[in-house]
């Protein structure tokens, strides 16, 4: 994603849309300001059909109208409807007695956005919507926009759209440009093999292989051979010739992970292969050539493993011509909810049919926590949750995050206010396409005080 690319929080090409489900008399009366807002309503003719106009609309938002003869059986269906529908924001006009149902609270709770109580004030409804519409739009914009896709390994696409990962995708296509090793550090789970498929993505060898290797997962006694490959006969059960992961990964590129695993005979080979770009197979005698790049990666602090005599020097310098620090998950600010919907398209065949996301509880349980595993974890927890959630959107208990304590910084209750206000101004700006007329009248403030909190707040109209 390029440094300068903004996310596009509204489109004025798209069609406000609105799906309407329920008893046209619900509505009626309100469809006149609602078209004067710029709302476009789409009737489905009934709640079976729903799913299969919300796909075809393309609109982003739906309105369902609960009657007051049977709304707790009409519920039910509903419920049934939400579970086979790709609409992203649903909210619901219900009866003033319907909220008195602990069955119907429950639904309204987990599977709608917002919900009015009749009889309808049209104008409330079109504010609520607006702010529906422009959540739905946000999310799969920045959604969208916080991928970085390598185009031949469509499912190791890099997500995310901090300050923090807009620095790794300048360093990744600085480097890739380049022949020389480069050093991956961070901790475990970070993502250090996606930036290395990225930057050969990225490199003239993209069209070589790239062949990773772990050389913490390799047995002590193998090792030499996986790397460096060996003759027919050259140690008992060698009965053919085996080309190494080194040679293998000719014109293309070598990813040695954990490197500080490797153990200190074999640094000394691999030491020895970087300076004159040549290996011996084991129990060969030929020079062989062997034209690859080498990408390697640590967890662990590379100088302190130098002092204590664990890691050759002269071969951290070799391996270290370039770094790229990975940052840990807890530090990338707002990329968590882009990565766990990120997780949750990529594994939606794992998941029971009616679950439809996360819920804001969840969100801000997973932005409280501190995710010592990092993006590996978040991938655990989500997908586990996908599984075990029984309702419509998965739970801080489904994520098994209900009782973890929050060791990172607490905010103060200014800056909790800031953020808060802060959130609520660029949302009603991208609700009104970047009107502060509009946002102002929907913020319940003069279009003077909304000027004054966008300076604080260095928020500007687009």
């Amino acid at each position: 994603m390029p440094k300068n690319a903004k996310l596009k929080l509204s489109d004025p090409s798209i069609e406000r849309s609105v799906l309407y489900v329920g008893e046209k008399e619900i509505i009626a009366a309100s469809t006149g300001i609602l078209k004067e807002e710029g709302w476009s309503i789409i009737y489905a003719p009934s709640l079976a059909e729903a799913p299969q106009y919300a796909s075809k609309s393309g609109a982003l938002v739906g309105v369902v109208g609960f009657s007051q003869k049977e709304f707790v059986d009409h519920a039910h269906r509903v419920e049934l409807m939400l579970a086979q529908s790709t609409m992203q924001k649903w909210i619901a006009l219900i009866p003033p007695n319907a909220a008195e149902q602990p069955a119907f609270r429950q639904l309204i709770g987990s599977a709608f956005y917002d919900y009015h109580t009749l009889p309808l004030d049209a104008l409330r409804l079109s504010i609520t919507l607006g702010h529906a519409f422009g959540m739905a739009e946000m999310t799969a914009d920045t959604f969208q926009g916080g991928q970085w896709d390598l185009h031949h390994h469509p499912e190791s696409q890099m997500v995310g759209a901090s300050d923090q990962m807009q620095k790794i995708y300048q360093e990744i296509r600085k480097v890739a440009g380049v022949e020389a090793p480069v050093l991956i550090t961070g901790e475990s789970g970070t993502g250090k093999e996606l930036t290395a498929q990225a930057i050969h993505e990225r490199s003239t060898r993209k069209e070589g292989p790239f062949i990773a290797v772990n050389c913490g997962a390799l047995p002590a006694n193998l090792i030499q051979s996986e790397l460096f490959g060996h003759e027919k006969g050259s140690f008992t059960g060698a009965h053919e010739r085996k080309i190494g992961r080194i040679e293998s990964a000719t014109d293309g590129t070598l990813f040695l992970d954990e490197i500080g695993d490797l153990p200190m005979d074999l640094q000394t080979n691999l030491l020895r292969f970087l300076q004159e770009k040549t290996i011996h197979r084991v129990g060969g005698r030929q020079d062989i050539e062997v034209n690859v790049r080498v990408l390697a990666a640590t967890h662990i602090n590379l100088e302190a493993a130098i002092k204590d005599g664990r890691f050759r020097q002269d071969l951290y310098y070799r391996l270290n011509v370039l770094q790229i620090k990975m940052p840990p998950l807890r530090d990338r600010v707002g990329d968590i909810p882009l990565l766990a919907q990120y997780i949750f398209t990529r594994f939606s065949d794992e998941k029971a049919h009616r679950v439809k996301g996360f819920s804001e509880e969840a969100l801000h349980a997973m932005n409280h926590y501190d995710w010592p595993g990092n993006i590996r974890e978040l991938i655990n927890r989500v997908r586990r949750a996908m599984v075990m959630c029984e309702k419509f959107l998965i739970s801080p208990v489904d994520l098994g995050l209900e009782r973890r304590t929050n060791s990172r910084m607490q905010v103060t209750l200014n800056e909790a206010r800031d953020s808060a206000e802060a959130s609520s101004i660029r949302g009603a700006l991208a609700q009104s396409r970047g009107s502060v007329s509009m946002a102002a009248r929907q913020l319940g403030i003069s279009r003077v005080s909304l000027y004054r909190l966008m300076e604080k707040h260095g928020i500007s109209k687009s």
